[in-house]
């Protein structure tokens, strides 16, 4: 079951799949104030209901590890670092853990990094508008996660050091009280 807890921001380019646990939980309460909803689903049938309920239409599977890549540790470590730069998706960023494990990294109101620990039957489901980053962990470099839909996918990534801000990225921080 996903672990949720405060980064303690001692990252380097070398270390960032690493746990980073400040020692300091955050509980699904706080990261429901930031719009994130989190569930543990077991079943195929919970999964079906949740993605009627929330209208999602489409989805695809990702298998994210070195053989994804061929081999080819260049590739894979340039992917890395691409999912680990800040930005955010004008459209909600759904993914059910179907194996392995990553870390999803949000900022709280107050622009602290929180970090999610997700694994097998964890759906965590990331607001439009939210800045985040994504790795592997350092001791499980794998994972396979089904990505949910409403509509066709939009895969662009605006990053934070653009300075972009999108209706969803405007949504989003008014509905948190955030610039």
């Amino acid at each position: 079951m996903v672990a949720f807890f405060y980064h303690d921001g001692k990252d380097t380019p070398e270390n960032f799949t690493d746990e980073h646990n400040s020692g300091e939980p955050v509980s699904p309460e706080k990261l429901g104030e930031l719009g994130i909803l989190y569930k543990y689903i077991d079943t195929v049938e919970d999964l079906e209901a949740i993605a009627k309920e929330r209208d999602y239409k489409n989805r695809d599977q990702v298998v994210l590890n070195i053989e994804t890549f061929g081999g080819d540790q260049d590739a894979y470590q340039a992917k890395m670092r691409q999912f680990y730069t800040e930005h955010y998706h004008e459209d909600e960023e759904i993914r059910y853990i179907k194996d392995g494990e990553g870390y999803f990294d949000v900022r709280d109101k107050g622009d602290r990094w929180i970090r999610a620990c997700v694994q097998k039957n964890d759906l965590l489901i990331l607001p439009a508008g939210i800045y985040h980053r994504f790795t592997l962990l350092s001791r499980l470099q794998n994972v396979t996660a089904l990505r949910l839909f409403k509509d066709e996918p939009k895969w662009e990534a605006i990053n934070r050091s653009e300075n972009r801000n999108t209706p969803a990225r405007v949504e989003y921080s008014n509905s948190i009280s955030v610039n």
